[in-house]
């Protein structure tokens, strides 16, 4: 069961994994990945490559290609525990794959090395992996407008994600906020971002750190009233981030969205009756005619016949 559970996912999110390897830069992220296999593998090409095997067949791994090659899967099978999308999975097996092509390639031959780094040093500056540019709820702030927005009305509550535009964490996390956002989206309960990394005065005032090292990317924060109430991932005494999975099952438990929603629905049932009064106001009581004088003077003469 253990084995069947990753597989029926994987070919559940099938369609959109080649829909991600089509893009340019997955299909060149995977031919770098393949490259020192391609170059084993071809014949013509691996017959001038040296080889430690005792066959002496130059077209195959050795031992220590072997052991490498399962050492690194190992990492990226442990580093996929964490993974919450698709995406970060890919990007795991994508990275690792070119360390162990950059190991495998200096050691086959130096100059080989050399120029696979170089390769992988041009396209790490040149290409950044697609934005996330699917559906979604959010009102992006910057350094001027994040706190106007959260102090305009105190009634409603802001989730806001603190992110850059460089963390892959970041980039991974982009579509499950965003389905967050289409889920519980409503006048009560707003979702924003802001980018730390261009906007550095909003890190510092927020306490949110950009290092690397801090792992506090991305960072959600809860405002109610205009403050902060909880964040997530919390920060230990040491400046570091506290470890946390950014999977739409915690977000919502932590930050009891069903709870936040429902409250937010009766605010916004609120304004759509203070809309509708406004709109149409009620409607003035018909008064009964007043009787002239001489209709009254013939009904007085009338009861007095009856008399």
């Amino acid at each position: 069961m253990a084995l069947l559970t990753p597989l029926f996912a994987f070919l559940y999110h099938l369609p959109q994994v080649y829909k991600w390897l089509l893009k340019p830069y997955y299909v060149a992220s995977l031919f770098m990945s393949v490259a020192f296999l391609a170059i084993r593998k071809t014949p013509g090409v691996c017959d001038h490559l040296d080889t430690q095997r005792e066959d002496g067949n130059p077209c195959d791994f050795d031992w220590r290609e072997v052991e490498i090659l399962m050492f690194l899967s190992a990492i990226v099978m442990m580093k996929n525990r964490r993974a919450i999308t698709v995406e970060q999975h890919v990007g795991n097996i994508i990275l690792f794959s070119k360390v162990a092509n950059v190991i495998l390639f200096f050691r086959l031959d130096i100059r080989m090395g050399l120029l696979y780094l170089t390769l992988c040093i041009v396209f790490l500056m040149t290409c950044k992996p697609p934005l996330y540019m699917g559906p979604e709820y959010i009102k992006y702030f910057s350094d001027k407008t994040i706190d106007d927005e959260l102090e305009r009305d105190t009634r409603v509550t802001w989730i806001v994600e603190f992110f850059a535009n460089w963390s892959p964490e970041c980039q991974s996390f982009a579509s499950v906020y965003a389905d967050l956002s289409l889920k519980y989206n409503c006048a009560g309960l707003k979702f924003g971002k802001v980018d730390i990394g261009r906007y550095g005065e909003v890190s510092k005032k927020h306490k949110v750190s950009t290092s690397p090292l801090s792992k506090q990317l991305p960072s959600l924060v809860l405002f109610q009233g205009g403050k902060e109430v909880m964040r997530r991932p919390q920060i230990d005494k040491k400046g570091r981030a506290v470890s946390w999975s950014f999977t739409e099952e915690n977000i919502i438990r932590e930050f009891n969205l069903n709870e936040l929603y429902q409250k937010s629905k009766k605010l916004n049932k609120s304004k759509g009756d203070k809309v509708s009064q406004s709109q149409f106001p009620p409607v003035p009581e018909e008064e009964e005619p007043e009787q002239t004088g001489a209709d009254a003077q013939g009904e007085e003469s009338e009861s007095k016949k009856d008399k």
